[in-house]
């Protein structure tokens, strides 16, 4: 599936070398800003100890998990909106990924610039979401004043998008994100399509210092505050100490994350916000040759989840055998699933589960 979360924020808070670290892509990495000038695109796996369990019960060659697409966008400045710095691409970047993965420096270093000379994550905040929301209500207002020119005549859609883009601008106006608009399913619909910066939904990744990953952070407590309000997620995580740790075998890095008393890179707990942030679920295909997580939209019927696979399984399903990983470890195995009466078959209209293992039937 080609949905992507985007890296933002403002210049040298520690994009590119969380890029680096998620996705061993080489992106350039600099103390200056506009460093990233192009926007960098790599796939990140998603960890899942769901395909482990699977693994125990059923042998095979390969474990292939799914992964999200992360883009590295320039950094922003303020007057963006206005085209300061590399304002006009990072806009028109942002505007295509489906996420926002918003990196709030946490952390105080002389060496390394501050775009406004000192460490104030809300400030920071502030000076993108004001942008963004500028350059949305910019947009909206050239969208209303097209729109209330054909509602003049009666038209029932004109008169529908000139209502919703009032209802948007006098929100923006107020200085709010369209992401705090409520509205009703067929207006949040055609936001969605109007493809508005501040509508899509943000994590917060608060960047700490190397000897700062899991202590008390007063930066990472606003950060927190600030986020509960906006009902968003926050990720505390050291860029540098992740750089560190991608580069290490997987020997070595088992000993340094058990000196940094972590259970787990925290990459992979971005990886997984992240996927929840694009509203993405998963499921599962077992056999010989591999153990597979597939990247579904929440919702989807059987019949698209095939299509994730081929067009084909899509277009010719006849139905999908299913089970869950619970009952597979109950059962010790597919053949024990089948005599415990586990194994379900669902027809066109069976909306996949997260977890789900699935085997598909259809015609070619």
């Amino acid at each position: 599936m080609a949905l992507q979360a985007g890296i933002v924020g403002l210049p040298n808070v520690g994009k590119s070398t969380l890029f680096n670290a998620l996705t061993a892509a080489g992106a350039e990495s600099a103390n200056y800003p506009f460093c990233t000038i192009e926007p960098n695109v790599g796939m990140v796996p998603v960890p899942d100890e769901r395909l482990e369990r699977i693994h125990k019960i059923i042998a095979t060659d390969k474990v292939i998990p799914t992964a999200v697409e992360i883009v590295d966008i320039a950094g922003l400045v303020r007057g963006a909106s206005q085209g300061e710095g590399l304002g006009n691409q990072f806009l028109g970047h942002i505007r295509n990924v489906d996420a926002v993965l918003h990196v709030v420096r946490c952390f105080e270093d002389g060496d390394v610039v501050h775009v406004d000379g000192s460490v104030d994550p809300i400030r920071d905040i502030e000076t993108i979401d004001i942008e963004l929301v500028l350059a949305d209500l910019d947009s909206a207002r050239k969208r209303l004043d097209k729109w209330s020119k054909q509602a003049k005549g009666g038209d029932k859609e004109a008169v529908f998008q000139r209502d919703l883009l009032t209802k948007m601008v006098d929100h923006m106006d107020a200085g709010q994100p369209l992401r705090s608009l409520e509205l009703e399913p067929r207006e949040a619909e055609a936001l969605t399509a109007a493809q508005m910066i501040t509508s899509k939904p943000v994590l917060y990744v608060c960047n700490v210092a190397e000897d700062g990953v899991g202590a008390d952070n007063a930066f990472v407590d606003k950060v927190r505050a600030r986020a509960a309000t906006e009902d968003a997620g926050v990720v505390v995580i050291s860029a540098q100490v992740e750089a560190e740790i991608s580069e290490l075998d997987p020997e070595e890095r088992a000993e340094f994350l058990s000196d940094l008393g972590l259970a787990e890179p925290g990459l992979n707990s971005l990886a997984r916000e992240t996927y929840r942030l694009l509203g993405l679920n998963t499921y599962f295909t077992a056999g010989e040759k591999e153990i597979r997580a597939w990247t579904i939209r929440d919702g989807w019927t059987a019949p698209q989840a095939a299509g994730v696979i081929h067009t084909d399984f899509e277009r010719g399903f006849i139905r999908a055998e299913v089970y869950t990983i619970e009952d597979l470890e109950a059962a010790g195995g597919e053949a024990g699933l089948k005599t415990a009466g586990k194994l379900r078959i669902e027809g066109k209209e069976y909306v996949v589960k997260d977890g789900d293992v699935l085997h598909f039937r259809f015609n070619v």
